[in-house]
């Protein structure tokens, strides 16, 4: 039976049904050489191998009717089946200079030499399921676009915001992160807006899961969305962060989040053994099912900028550097990473993500557990300004920042590219 091998397309549609979850490597896109490839052979999707009869190759290789042994004895007896001839060797360009081959017993780039080769040898997938979503969420009813980070709204909840999460499950994105815009109204000294079972987390929780049962919904554990300060905790007179009164706080905001329906509560805060009292108060209220996933290196990066005007929660006075972790230090990851982890985590997180992709990696190697990194609001709108300036293709850099994030060692990436990143891996431009 004849068979043909044919090459992945430049472009490829979107198929109705995809389930872009059981997707590995990237999609080739019109402008790179990455490559999409199905692991469930339940759909069909395009690959880069076809293999099938060809009815027309079949016309001009007819069977002769010959047994196995007749076969064999006519090659033996010097008749040889016609097949295609060797291919002549490609000529090099003129004035290219004759030289001695090197003298290399390993050549890397024999692995390189086709995509079909790259394909089989690529050592990191990305995947629309390895997408933590994160969403802003306001009382409005209106979506308003955030002018730091174009294509990224505060979106209503009853309505944008399940418009939105509907699109990134088509494309196979099933986690989101909420972030809520308080109003200032709510905001106290003690955050206690933080913990009530009706405010807006609590709400658009129970609404979600009453719309997708299955979508998994990690949330923020942190006051400075609910603080008239700004800050992650609560600040005494001094301008100290006080961090035991803070841990109390997180502690009843986390069963809140568990009580409403969180798969996964998020302590951002930093403050010291905040993951094991927010284990034991779950425990104690028998959400011993809800996970926790630790800001464990979170430093007080200037990348954050444009999330604090999407929620209008930058610090009245101060910084935050006696809680988040200074960005000059490495082996402190260390320190945190064995507390979060004796504490009860079972997720730890790295922010920001592509400027410290060697603090992923220290995890990952000193870690059993799930990675995750944040690629943060500066890294989102700076690659977005590239874009619109023309000074980098958007879509290549996205996607390799992306990939760079899962190499480091990130099981989950939090990004707010998780839309964009989801259609280009399965084939749906927009």
């Amino acid at each position: 039976m004849a068979s043909t091998v044919l090459n992945a397309p430049n472009s490829v549609q979107r198929i109705n049904g995809l389930d872009c979850g059981s997707y590995v490597g990237l999609k080739r896109s019109p402008n790179s050489n990455f490559l999409c490839v199905r692991t469930s052979a339940n759909v069909r999707s395009p690959r880069l191998f076809v293999v099938r009869a060809s009815e027309e190759h079949d016309a001009h290789m007819k069977k002769l009717g010959r047994s196995d042994a007749e076969c064999e004895a006519a090659v033996v007896a010097g008749n040889i089946p016609e097949a295609p001839p060797v291919p002549p060797k490609p000529a090099s360009p003129a004035g290219t200079p004759v030289v001695p081959l090197l003298p290399l017993s390993r050549r890397p780039r024999r692995n390189r030499r086709s995509p079909a080769m790259r394909a089989s040898f690529q050592e990191t997938n990305l995947s629309p399921s390895n997408f933590v979503y994160p969403l802003f969420i306001h009382e409005g009813e209106e979506d308003t676009p955030i002018g730091a980070m174009p294509g990224c709204y505060r979106l209503g909840w009853r309505h944008g915001l399940l418009e939105e999460v509907s699109k990134a499950r088509d494309v196979g994105v099933n986690s989101v992160v909420l972030f809520p815009k308080v109003p200032d109204a709510l905001k106290t000294p003690t955050g206690d807006e933080a913990y009530n079972d009706n405010g807006l987390v609590p709400r658009t929780i129970r609404l979600l899961k009453d719309k997708y049962p299955d979508l998994v919904i990690y949330t923020d554990v942190a006051l400075d969305p609910y603080s008239s300060d700004g800050h992650d905790g609560i600040v005494r007179e001094d301008g100290v962060i006080m961090n035991d009164e803070t841990v109390h706080q997180l502690c009843k905001q986390a069963v809140s989040q568990a009580r409403a329906g969180a798969d996964v509560v998020s302590p951002s805060d930093m403050m010291d053994g905040r993951v094991g009292a927010i284990r034991r108060a779950l425990d104690a209220e028998g959400f011993y099912h809800v996970s926790i996933m630790s800001y464990t290196a979170k430093y007080a990066s200037s990348f954050y900028g444009p999330f604090r005007e999407a929620l209008d929660s930058n610090p009245r006075f101060g910084d935050k550097k006696t809680y988040q972790m200074n960005p000059a230090n490495y082996r402190e990851a260390l320190i945190e990473t064995r507390e979060d982890e004796s504490e009860g985590a079972d997720i730890l997180l790295v922010k920001p993500g592509l400027p410290y992709l060697d603090i992923i990696r220290l995890l990952r190697d000193n870690s059993p557990l799930p990675i995750a990194a944040y690629q943060v609001s500066g890294e989102y709108s700076m690659i977005k300004a590239g874009g619109v300036l023309k000074m980098i293709d958007e879509e290549k850099v996205m996607m390799e920042s992306l990939m760079c994030l899962r190499r480091a060692g990130a099981d989950i990436i939090l990004t707010y590219f998780a839309l964009q990143a989801a259609r280009c891996l399965c084939g749906e431009r927009r």
